[in-house]
């Protein structure tokens, strides 16, 4: 059985609610420590982080996990996990802050206001004659294409609906809790040209993977309405840079708002540039840190596993005295080797349950009493199994 209290290695700045969460549970967090069994970070580089033999587990505070070599955790047993969710309301506002960024000119209008300060009483009659110049189409009555319809994409769906908007929905992968958060005003896209060829406004809201990398590009721009726009508060990589750029600059594309700057889109008309605004709330700092930070307890603890990016979400009440907790390489057979194990001296099962998530799986097995040391090292020697742990 692992020995307590659990030893946590915070990197980056974690909101104190987080960090309080595993300091009321006994665990001992903090940037100094050594040999953790977990660690909590938000955007920190691991790419090149030498893990311990001791390391089991890595909570992101935040839904993106390109930091973390997520091939060599699975290699070495170490479940990855991210916080879904705790920062969409956040990042839902700063959406809707942008389609009407993308629709009238808000910021221009601003430059040029603060280029009148030295009018003085002709000001008024200035802002009368100039505002007409930066005019735009309201949102009401538009139709606004969403891709991706998880947390985020499903909030500022339902949003645009209130707004008066029309919205059509991509989402190949959507879950069964995400369609019924949906509206039924949301109409559902089976190919996302659908939305391309349709959408006034598109919001992409996905992660970044083989799969989505760059799939805005010339080829999907050639297939959208003259002049639409264009919100990504995604990923910059699901862009292709280049191509944005000259579909701005032909008109194809209206306006471009994204909160991922790079050195080729700064300073282009009609790309308006954020700072990776998305998740910058004090509370979706907060809701993220508390998440991941119960994530990893819970896994260190009960061994349960919730919202995984690199092995299969497993959970289980827990029975009997001890829990065995089994990362393995998702082939026929195992699990009746590991039973054969467990129970070869006598030993009852009173719960379990085996998991799959591509060429990974994850097995628990509560059993009604204590694993010897022999039967342990038997279950590490299967030349398939990743990781063992008694919890």
């Amino acid at each position: 059985m692992e020995n307590k209290p659990y030893r946590i290695l915070t990197m980056n700045h974690i909101a104190e609610r987080g960090i309080d969460a595993l300091v009321e549970r006994g665990c001992q967090v903090g940037e100094e420590i050594e040999n953790p069994h977990g660690i909590l970070l938000r955007s920190a580089n691991l790419h090149d982080y030498p893990f311990g033999e001791g390391l089991v587990a890595i909570a992101r505070s935040g839904a993106g996990t390109n930091n973390i070599p997520l091939k060599t955790c699975c290699e070495k047993g170490i479940v990855v996990f991210n916080s879904p969710g705790a920062n969409a309301e956040a990042v839902k506002e700063l959406i809707l802050c942008s389609l009407v960024m993308s629709s009238r000119n808000v910021l221009g209008s601003i430059d040029w206001v603060k280029g009148l300060k030295d009018e003085g009483d002709n000001i008024p009659n200035l802002v009368e004659k100039g505002k007409a110049a930066f005019s735009g189409p309201e949102l009401m009555g538009k139709t606004l294409g969403v891709i991706g319809l998880g947390a985020i994409g499903s909030l500022i769906a339902n949003i645009a609906v209130k707004l008066g908007m029309n919205v059509i929905g991509h989402d190949p992968y959507l879950s069964v809790d995400a369609a019924w958060r949906l509206s039924r005003s949301v109409q559902h896209a089976v190919d996302v040209d659908e939305v391309y060829m349709k959408s006034d406004y598109i919001s992409i809201n996905v992660p970044y993977t083989e799969a989505t990398k760059e799939m805005l590009n010339a080829k999907a721009f050639a297939k959208m309405k003259p002049g639409v726009r264009i919100i990504n508060e995604s990923r910059g990589e699901v862009v292709n840079d280049d191509d944005m750029i000259e579909a701005v600059k032909s008109g194809r594309v209206g306006k471009y708002v994204t909160d991922f700057p790079n050195k080729k889109l700064i300073g282009v008309e009609n790309i308006i540039c954020m700072p990776h605004l998305g998740a910058v709330t004090p509370e979706s700092e907060e809701k993220s840190s508390v998440m991941a930070a119960h994530e990893l307890y819970d896994y260190l603890l009960n061994g349960n596993i919730k919202n995984s990016v690199n092995f299969p979400d497993a959970t289980l009440e827990r029975m009997g005295l001890r829990r065995l907790c089994i990362l393995h390489q998702n082939v026929p057979k195992m699990l009746n080797q590991f039973l054969e194990i467990a129970c070869s001296t006598g030993l009852n099962v009173d719960n379990m349950i085996n998991k799959a998530y591509g060429e990974y799986a994850y097995a628990m097995i509560d059993l009604n009493g204590e694993l010897t040391q022999q039967q342990i090292a038997d279950l590490r020697a299967i030349p398939e199994v990743i990781r063992v742990r008694v919890v």
